[in-house]
């Protein structure tokens, strides 16, 4: 399918998603620009206004020299906000200026955001992504996904497909929604990939452990249609391609995911108390995975 058939056929989003802003976390990094610039796709796709949100940790008065930092930083955040504006016709783009800590105002953004995206610095193949202090605390208490946009001189081409990492043993309705819905508004299949392996100890033949691992596949095949059969009929022009993969959760997830166009994972919160850290799935995605991370909250 040609990029002109694909937006032919993209769902419209509805008319409420326009007044849930993405909000970019900027502070004038390229990690931001790279950031604001995958926000801007996204809101187009979404049919939603984008919000520059840029928070500064002091007030004027307070240090020397900073009524020019503040100005300055300003000045940034306008002439951002301005480019944004000119390559976006028909997306609202607004920028807010917050005094405070950007763990404070970037937490709180994701209370009124439909989605926050933040930039990540790369450090190549073997390190991946560079998480700092900030994002990783957002990451733990963000109340909508966050997607983490990894700053990259590479400019690689659309892959065609959003993955999900899907965890079976929890109920993940947010986490499948969004997946469902990226790959739907993007028009490409979604890719799930689900890792299971028996379990550890016993003393088997080899035989024995063969049948085993048939049945225990079965299982969770049935299991995985169980769960991922609704939201195929919510979504039916959604391709789904199951990947069940025998092994360990977190590398299954990072050698199967590739370069898509989106990865999505799950982070799993505690009822209406804040938030909880990230798992080894989700942790293994945002320090290894090269393309952009979507982290979603779920209860």
């Amino acid at each position: 399918m040609s990029e002109t058939d694909r937006r032919a056929t993209r769902p419209k989003p509805s008319e409420v998603a326009v007044d849930v802003p993405i909000t970019v976390g900027y502070d004038g990094s390229p990690e931001s620009i790279a950031a604001a610039e995958w926000a801007v796709s996204e809101a187009e796709l979404r049919g939603t206004r984008l919000e520059l949100l840029l928070a500064w940790p002091w007030t004027a008065q307070e240090v020397l020299g900073q009524p020019d930092a503040v100005a300055e930083s300003r000045r940034r955040l306008g002439r951002q906000e301005a480019d944004l504006r000119a390559q976006l016709s028909s997306v609202e783009v607004t920028a807010l200026y917050r005094t405070g800590s950007a763990e404070k105002a970037l937490v709180a953004a994701t209370e009124r955001s439909s989605v926050l995206v933040l930039g990540s610095r790369g450090l190549g193949v073997l390190h991946g992504f560079l998480v700092g202090s900030v994002t990783r605390h957002v990451l733990d208490r963000a109340r909508c996904p966050v997607v983490l946009v990894r700053a990259s001189e590479e400019a690689p081409g659309p892959a065609g497909e959003v993955v999900l990492g899907l965890d079976l043993d929890h109920r993940c309705d947010e986490v499948l929604h969004f997946a469902f819905e990226s790959a739907a508004l993007r028009s490409v299949p979604l890719r799930i990939v689900h890792a299971w392996r028996p379990p550890m100890g016993g003393d088997l033949a080899p035989a024995a452990a063969a049948t085993l691992g048939k049945e225990l596949a079965t299982e969770a095949m049935q299991h995985f249609t169980g769960t991922v059969h609704p939201w195929q009929e919510k979504y039916p022009d959604v391709e789904v391609v199951a990947s069940l993969l025998r092994g360990s959760a977190a590398a299954t997830l990072v050698e199967a995911a590739g370069r898509p166009d989106l990865l999505v994972v799950g982070r799993r919160t505690r009822g209406r108390g804040f938030g909880t850290r990230l798992g080894p799935v989700a942790q293994a995605a945002v320090h290894h995975v090269r393309s952009p991370l979507a982290v979603v909250p779920y209860t």
